[in-house]
């Protein structure tokens, strides 16, 4: 048998058994008691409420990869691949067009099978646990604006990094790099005047109380803001968030609406000081720098298996080609992605940390920022006790009862240097 089918067999074979097994010691892992953290905020019928929410998004999530993992594997072993290729090239168009026709074939086949899945996820479960706002006619344009920004983003870096393969000869991985680093530092300078208005409408903070609060905080951090907005994140859910969006002159303050309605002044601050913390201690850059470094990974590695014949063996194709060079290449990369996620993982839950640190330090309000963890956590009815496992693979935030431990030891120390 081709070494590359069973290498690729074994990694999809091998990620669905280890979801499903990370996923039974979650939930075996749930606790009936009460955290103590938690008496007084989670009353016993929310905390019910909150595992068997956990249970059934498991539940949906194995049977949604039990159907569509024997899906990918057919795919595979039937020449579905060689199947899109065939009609992509049927149009007689150059290499660089027949790639992306290629490309939107699969992508179009992947996002009808698991549109049912998404549908179900949105309407009948976050419906059935109070989160869903969603309208069928914003899920349907969310949609299509993906769609499009799929075409004019990722169909122009596809088609550049298409032409850097067949001219740029052995240096073209290095080429690449640069061009996708670049184009991803832009997309984080426009992504809040331009991406994404498209989905949400984002309205400046009116004059009052929290603008102040949040004005001086700043202004005591010397940091230096373009604006504070509110976002309509209840068009689609009752989740709360809040987050820093844009570099340089694109730098904004994002308050979701329905994070305002639930948290007092002090409780908001803490959220934004946290939020602060990340760039004062320059998190963001050293993301942007692994994320920097594992491109380049990938793209080396990327470039030793352009037109590797018995790799297209594997996926049954009669002619091999630089777009679908990108593509296989995706599967045999999934193990060293998996890898990088879990060090990625690590770093953010880290910086997590630091930035509580920072929250405390300087707002000099730590029951503020407890208050505000617990009620996030009670309002998106989120897992308490996750399984250590399940952390270590998928956690970008720590647990939410080990990060109050840690705030509150560290208010009893006096915020002692680390």
């Amino acid at each position: 048998m081709n070494p590359y089918l069973v290498i690729i067999l074994g990694v999809l074979i091998g990620a669905y058994f280890l979801d499903v097994i990370v996923d039974f010691l979650n939930v075996r892992h749930l606790k009936t008691d009460l955290p103590r953290e938690f008496e007084g905020e989670y009353d016993r019928g929310r905390y019910g409420k909150a595992q068997r929410y956990l249970k059934e998004t498991i539940r949906f999530s194995m049977l949604s990869d039990s159907i569509v993992t024997p899906i990918t594997i057919a795919f595979i072993l039937w020449g579905g691949f060689n199947m899109a290729d065939q009609f992509a090239r049927g149009f007689g168009l150059g290499p660089i067009p027949t790639g992306l026709i290629f490309m939107a074939i699969l992508l179009l086949a992947s996002q009808l099978i698991h549109l049912p899945f998404s549908i179900y996820e949105t309407f009948v479960i976050e419906e059935k646990y109070g989160f869903n706002t969603t309208s069928p006619q914003t899920f349907v344009l969310d949609i299509v604006k993906g769609w499009a920004l799929a075409v004019l983003l990722g169909g122009g870096i596809l088609a550049a990094v298409l032409w850097l393969f067949q001219k740029a000869g052995p240096w073209a991985w290095l080429y690449c790099w640069g061009a996708l680093v670049l184009f991803q530092l832009i997309i984080v300078f426009i992504a809040p005047i331009l991406i994404m208005p498209l989905f949400n409408k984002f309205v400046p903070l009116e004059e009052g109380p929290l603008r102040e609060a949040i004005e001086d905080y700043a202004a005591s951090q010397d940091f230096k803001i373009r604006g504070i907005f509110t976002m309509n994140g209840s068009k689609r859910s009752t989740r709360s968030n809040a987050f820093f969006t844009g570099l340089g002159r694109t730098k904004r303050i994002v308050l979701y609406d329905t994070l305002i309605e639930k948290h007092t002044v002090d409780e908001l601050v803490s959220v934004l000081a946290h939020e602060m913390g990340h760039y004062k201690k320059r998190h963001i850059l050293k993301s942007l720098g692994m994320s920097v470094l594992t491109t380049g990974l990938m793209f080396y590695i990327l470039s030793l298996f352009i037109n590797n014949r018995e790799l297209f063996d594997a996926f049954r194709m009669e002619e091999t080609s630089i777009y679908a060079s990108l593509l296989f290449f995706a599967f045999l990369y999934i193990p060293v992605e998996m890898m990088v996620s879990i060090a990625d993982n690590m770093l953010s839950r880290k910086h997590e940390y630091e930035a509580d640190v920072f929250c405390i330090k300087t707002h000099k309000k730590p029951d503020s920022m407890i208050r505000a963890l617990k009620k996030l956590s009670v309002d998106n009815l989120s897992n308490l006790t996750p399984h250590p496992l399940k952390v270590f693979l998928s956690y970008s935030h720590p647990p939410v009862i080990e990060r109050i431990r840690v705030i509150q030891r560290r208010s009893r120390k006096g915020l002692s240097p680390q």
